[in-house]
């Protein structure tokens, strides 16, 4: 089997799921190369790679990225931005949206939320210290969830467990019974480059190499812009 027959194998964290499936589509019909893509937690994902488990092409937060070089796992040099996201705020659908125009105003959803909703990723470490910097994180411990890995803050507002959800946009466009208010403001907003590299263990290098170059090229925009991310460049 010579490499163009050859699956090429790419692992993700849970934010890119949707947009690195509709790019790997895109990309097979264009080329005639199957792209096998398995998106998990980040955390989990990052640990398989550097564990050794073989992948041709990971693609997570850029700090994720770089603890991979300096271990060794990924080739430094193929390393290139894939898209960047923001952090949404959700509410399950049809139930009353609170004010989010402002910092104070998050702030406030917060305080009166029953329950709030975040992940083990990039937008959860942000959340958690906006709310010590508010000075609130003790007074809502009792009442924040945080999705398991693998899982999304979405799914959980739409089974009822969460009020207010926070999460990178494109993990809560399109869930099912999930509400996207908007948007974090400016002020307190935070964005998320997500990269891909080369593992050092491909098997599939130059095909992953050729997939890298299709998924930070402009012609991907219009598919990153439909999961709320925008092109890095």
């Amino acid at each position: 089997m010579n490499e163009t027959q050859t699956p090429i194998t790419v692992i993700s964290s849970m934010a890119t799921r949707q947009i690195l499936n509709d790019l790997a589509d895109s990309y097979t019909r264009s080329f005639g190369q199957p792209v096998t893509v398995e998106s998990v937690g980040g955390v989990e994902a990052a640990r398989r790679v550097e564990e050794g488990e073989a992948f041709d092409m990971v693609v997570l937060a850029a700090n994720a990225i770089s603890r991979l070089v300096a271990a060794g796992r990924v080739d430094a040099a193929s390393r290139v931005g894939i898209a960047r996201s923001g952090i949404a705020v959700a509410v399950a659908a049809g139930a009353a949206r609170p004010w989010i125009d402002s910092e104070a105003a998050v702030r406030n959803a917060v305080l009166r939320a029953r329950s709030i909703g975040y992940s083990t990723g990039p937008s959860g470490a942000h959340l958690m210290r906006l709310f010590e910097r508010w000075g609130i994180a003790e007074a809502i411990q009792p009442r924040i969830v945080q999705a398991p890995p693998g899982v999304g803050v979405g799914a959980l507002i739409a089974r009822g467990d969460v009020e207010l959800g926070f999460q990178q946009t494109s993990e809560l466009i399109g869930v099912d019974g999930v509400d996207v208010i908007g948007s974090l403001p400016d002020a307190i907003q935070a964005m998320t480059v997500f990269e891909g590299a080369l593992c050092e263990n491909a098997r599939a290098g130059e095909a992953a190499r050729s997939l890298l170059e299709f998924m930070r090229h402009a012609d991907a925009d219009t598919a990153k812009h439909r999961y709320g991310m925008e092109a890095v460049r």
